[in-house]
């Protein structure tokens, strides 16, 4: 990928950074990929798609193993989850034979699987050779008739959000408008039902949490076309240009393919949640505002008034428990303000939410959520953790899993909310399963078992006690005859 092409991915119009300076994202430093490189991205926000064959073209080390790695879930082909590489030796690039193995791993893949298409991920090391990665993609696809699609997303690039919005560019370039989507059944629309086309961008069905507001959308008459990514399939990222709406779902990587769609087909695009009760009925209002249809709109509300009746009636006992409960919040992007919500939506105090890849705009709606005193974390090393949690008396840590063992290690409860989780949060039901969650966690009596001393230092401690216990009476009487004195 050319420099200026990635100059113009980090200066993203629509991205929030732009409204507070001129230079857009930051660039790559050096270390910026510790927590994630470009490749890791762009695998990551475009892996979802189910029916996909997904190479990486490199050596073993950066395929990683793909069995669920993100914990996203499909409804049918599992291709996603076979990993895929061109595995480069010393050997293949001394001999300058990487697009050679390249043009075979393609043919492989295609002969074994038969794949909807297959995706093709740069990486360091033919990035830095020379390989020249879109030319073998365009002569594999008209040699065998299967879409493939370059995502030039070497790792030496930058950091992960940047992978995303390569990996979105790709989409937009290769595969969107391609297809046309599939007629409406006979008798779907009738008088004061029409049938409208939404997308849901950056929406991984993680834990399938997508699985819990489809239904929702089934009920009201919106179609999606796609979800870009979780459990996407080829054929629906080609109909996105028919979108009457997108909504952009906890994710501000994908940002410039709302745009570009905007741009090109002018499909309007807005920025929502499906975390918490509230989130998820605005997310919804939004909709229906946008496509201007009264009758989707009565509809909407009338759904509205029922999922949040019964919600609020099966939160009920689980609010009296979280009740004043204090949580530590530290995660990035979105969901750094989106599960605030939530939290709140269940009589918790977010004490300190983390906003290590949050835009101006989350850090804006966490003030506005926690009020103009928000304490935010830009950092989050083990140390600074523990000290908030014994400074503020926390109750519970809810973050990413790489922050699971420094909780279990100091011995505070510790809920998983990044992709690694088990279970799915989002839409009125989710509501209820995180609140259950919390529950558990945080009532569980190990927390108890644990902080006592153990059977066999009570011993010694009460010793040590029984020995201390003569020389504090003497230095009681001691005090008490220096005080008669004075008198």
């Amino acid at each position: 990928m050319k420099q200026k092409d990635i100059a113009a991915l980090l200066d993203e119009p629509a991205c929030a950074h732009n409204q507070k300076e001129k230079s857009g994202c930051s660039k790559a430093k050096p270390g910026a990929t510790a927590g994630g490189c470009t490749f890791d991205g762009a695998q990551i926000a475009m892996l979802p798609i189910g029916d996909v064959a997904h190479i990486v073209h490199g050596s073993i080390a950066c395929a990683g193993n793909s069995w669920d790695n993100r914990g996203t879930r499909s409804s049918g082909p599992t291709l996603y989850k076979i990993g895929m590489t061109t595995d480069l030796t010393e050997q293949d690039i001394i001999m300058g034979r990487g697009e050679k193995r390249l043009f075979h791993s393609i043919k492989q893949a295609i002969d074994s699987y038969q794949p909807a298409a297959v995706f093709v991920y740069n990486t360091c090391v033919p990035a830095l050779t020379g390989d020249d990665m879109v030319a073998v993609c365009k002569d594999a696809q008209t040699r065998w008739g299967t879409p493939v699609v370059p995502i030039d997303a070497a790792g030496f690039y930058g950091a992960k959000n940047l992978g995303s919005r390569i990996a979105g560019e790709a989409m937009v370039k290769y595969v969107c408008g391609t297809r046309e989507p599939d007629p409406l059944p006979e008798g779907i629309e009738r008088e004061g039902f029409k049938i409208h086309d939404i997308c849901l961008i950056g929406e991984y069905n993680i834990a399938g949490e997508l699985w819990r507001v489809l239904p929702l959308f089934d009920e009201l008459g919106l179609r999606v076309l796609c979800t870009l990514s979780g459990d996407g399939r080829f054929r629906e990222v080609q109909t996105m240009h028919r979108s009457e709406v997108n909504m952009m779902v906890c994710s501000r990587a994908l940002v410039n393919v709302a745009r570009k769609l905007q741009d090109t087909y002018g499909t309007p695009w807005f920025e929502g949640s499906f975390y918490g009760v509230r989130d998820v009925s605005q997310a919804l209002r939004d909709v229906a505002r946008i496509l201007g249809d009264p009758d989707l709109s009565a509809r909407v509300e009338a759904v509205i008034a029922r999922e949040e009746a019964r919600a609020n009636a099966a939160l009920e006992p689980w609010r009296q428990r979280l009740q004043g409960r204090k949580v530590l919040l530290y995660t990035g992007g979105v969901k750094s303000w989106s599960v605030i919500s939530a939290l709140q939506d269940l009589g918790m105090t977010v004490v300190a939410s983390g906003t290590r890849k949050s835009t101006e705009d989350d850090k804006a709606r966490i003030r506005e959520l926690m009020g103009e005193d928000a304490v935010m974390l830009e950092e989050g090393n083990p140390r600074t953790l523990i000290d908030m949690v014994n400074a503020q008396g926390i109750d519970i840590l809810i973050a990413g899993g790489r922050n699971m063992y420094t909780a279990l290690k100091a011995r505070i409860p510790f809920l998983d909310i990044n992709q690694e989780r088990e279970f799915g949060y989002s839409g009125y039901a989710g509501m209820e399963e995180l609140a259950k969650q919390l529950c558990l966690t945080i009532e569980s009596p190990v927390w108890e078992a644990v902080r006592r001393p153990a059977p066999w230092a009570r011993a010694v401690i009460a010793e040590l006690a029984a020995d201390a216990a003569p020389v504090v009476a003497v230095n009681e009487a001691e005090s008490i005859a220096v005080e008669s004195s004075h008198a």
